[in-house]
């Protein structure tokens, strides 16, 4: 599904619940009181970065005081968890962070779904080239006549936005060009994403051919909209990494409007989109953990939000405002979540 930036995010706010007032929950002690909490966010890529707001406002409701969000590289982010300098990290995705994970030798933990089965991921061309030379997969840029349409820099290759280094997107991408022997093909761009998005939109518009890697939920999707300025091409096989390739069923997915094909191959198993956190903040904070648990985003919500900071509703004042409206539109959830919080720290 796709929005325009122009829609009201407080409305699309308002989608999964009603509002309902005040909340009901006021205590003479609030279990975070006395207590900080830090929370992280990615370098270089800001669609998650309503995330780290929301939750960050949640917890205030449950006393806490939120520091200052650490803006880092993901791999540090998880790092950091195990030393004890960040606390939450609510933009993991799993099963492609699952490296990280495991990295972090059990002091990160998945502790709630943001989105659960709601991150798509793979690779889009302009829908005029994809008719223009045939193309439905990958497989396809080995041909000359795509190699040199796609070819931007002159160095004989297919130009791909692909993933910034560090990025768990990066080492899917370039496992996958070698296992498909794209190496002498196609060309990884690996610059920051969104400056390359935004050349890419660009060149788009000028009607040259572009070729991408993105996900959902995403503001390219809203910029180039699957199945009228884009679509999904396929993968020749399934061929992922070994941490993922159990979850190779689900790189098969059917119903993606905008895919060359039904069900679409996309390559990529979908994940969901959760919170991790210390181990050691869950353990010595209960009612934080289980506010975790018990809360989500909906994902309409994230789609507009990210449009909306593509029009420039994108400074921290803005993001603060957009998670207040969107935690206020939702206050009989919330409320919920932080009764059941406080009752678990009893």
């Amino acid at each position: 599904m796709n929005f325009s930036s122009k829609l009201s995010l407080s409305l699309l706010a308002s989608v999964a619940i009603s509002f309902s007032g005040s909340a009901s929950y006021a205590q003479t002690q609030l279990p975070g009181e006395g207590r900080t909490v830090r929370i992280s966010q990615p370098t270089g890529e800001d669609t998650g970065w309503i995330l780290s707001n929301i939750y960050a406002q949640l917890l205030e409701e449950l006393g806490y005081t939120p520091l200052d969000t650490l803006t880092i590289d993901l791999p540090v982010a998880y790092a950091a968890m195990a030393t004890g300098d960040v606390d939450i990290y609510p933009y993991g995705w799993f099963p492609l962070h699952n490296t990280y994970l495991e990295s972090s030798y059990g002091d990160a933990q998945i502790v709630g779904h943001v989105v659960e089965q709601g991150a798509l991921q793979g690779y889009l061309v302009d829908r005029a080239s994809a008719e223009k030379f045939g193309i439905t997969s990958l497989e396809d840029f080995k041909r000359d006549e795509v190699k040199q349409a796609f070819d931007r820099d002159g160095d004989g290759k297919a130009d791909l936005v692909a993933c910034p280094a560090g990025w768990g997107c990066e080492l899917t991408i370039t496992y996958q060009l070698d296992a498909f022997d794209l190496r002498d093909h196609v060309n990884e761009i690996r610059a920051g994403y969104s400056a390359s998005m935004a050349d890419a939109i660009a060149a788009y518009q000028s009607g040259e051919p572009i070729f991408f890697y993105t996900w959902t939920p995403n503001w390219t999707v809203n910029e180039l909209v699957p199945g009228e300025d884009v679509v999904w091409i396929e993968t020749p096989s399934i061929e992922l990494p070994a941490e993922q390739q159990e979850l190779a069923d689900s790189a098969i997915v059917s119903g993606v409007e905008g895919c060359v094909s039904n069900p679409c191959q996309l390559g990529w198993p979908v994940n969901d989109i959760s919170v991790v956190a210390s181990r050691a903040f869950l353990e010595e904070n209960p009612a934080a953990r289980t506010l975790l648990e018990l809360a989500f985003v909906d994902i309409n919500f994230i789609y507009a939000q990210n449009a909306a900071m593509r029009a420039g509703e994108n400074s921290q004042e803005d993001l603060r405002r957009q998670a207040a409206e969107y935690i206020e539109a939702n206050r009989e959830a919330v409320d919920s979540w932080i009764e059941q919080a406080i009752a678990s720290a009893q």
